[in-house]
């Protein structure tokens, strides 16, 4: 639990920073993620690694009002994920939070296991986000291993439900983030 709520910290405060640099004009851009301008990812990404991540440690659902919200309407959005993201790491800083399962709705899973997944969503989004507004994800390479093995251990999972699409080629000598997001079917040389 230690080096997870680690990198978890860590992730969530690089998603702050990237949050911070997106400016009003740049929310009707492209993004890596096809089916999204930069508004429909932010406001995905806001929804569930912030209110997501904190809702799964408290084992609570989400509420319908979340899931509909526009997160950029408001101008201080940034401030306001910021501080939902300092909730949610919060939440997981009890050991005991990592501990049993989570109900999923019909199902359930290891809460370690969901806490890794919803890191490995904060990055993978959080680079989706820096790489459409012309920012850089800057995570050490002890978070960027967790976040490989993480990625590894569930796309094929992910790409049966279409979270993932199909693995992406890269040269040798890519970084470890570079191949966390080439595994999770992003092609991390992308431009708008």
């Amino acid at each position: 639990m230690k080096n997870e709520h680690r990198a978890m910290t860590e992730c969530a405060a690089e998603a702050a920073r990237i949050a911070r640099g997106v400016t009003p004009g740049q929310l009707t851009g492209p993004t890596p993620c096809s089916d999204w301008d930069v508004r429909g990812l932010v406001n995905h990404w806001v929804l569930y690694t912030s209110h997501g991540l904190e809702h799964r440690a408290l084992r609570k659902p989400l509420p319908d009002e979340l899931t509909a919200r526009d997160f950029t309407a408001d101008p201080d959005w940034a401030r306001q994920y910021a501080a939902q993201l300092d909730r949610a790491v919060a939440a997981w800083a009890d050991p005991a939070t990592w501990e049993g399962e989570i109900d999923l709705g019909g199902s359930a899973m290891a809460a370690a296991e969901i806490a890794s997944m919803l890191v490995e969503e904060l990055v993978m989004h959080s680079w989706d986000v820096a790489r459409a507004t012309g920012q850089e994800l800057r995570i050490s390479e002890e978070s960027a291993a967790f976040v490989l093995r993480v990625v590894e251990g569930n796309a094929e999972i992910y790409r049966q439900y279409q979270g993932f699409a199909d693995a992406v080629e890269l040269p040798a000598g890519a970084t470890t983030v570079e191949r966390a997001l080439a595994v999770s079917g992003r092609d991390p040389h992308w431009t708008a």
